[in-house]
């Protein structure tokens, strides 16, 4: 068997903070692509351009840690 391999650059802690209730579907749409089904959630996701267009999109939303 092989073994699972580390993924490559910054892994970034992503936690939602506030619900999405009351914003609009693409915005809901954006924290379901990230992963998050509830609030107070913590998701691990590898740093990339389009990982830093989604968190842009929805900033008022969640809290970032390195």
């Amino acid at each position: 068997m092989s073994e699972p391999t580390q993924p490559q650059g910054k892994v970034l802690r992503i936690t939602q903070v506030k619900s999405g209730i009351g914003y609009s579907k693409v915005h809901k749409a954006t924290l379901r692509a990230l992963g998050f089904h509830r609030l107070h959630q913590t998701v691990e996701q590898v740093d990339s351009p389009s990982l830093q267009g989604m968190l842009r999109k929805v900033n008022h939303l969640i809290k970032i840690e390195e």
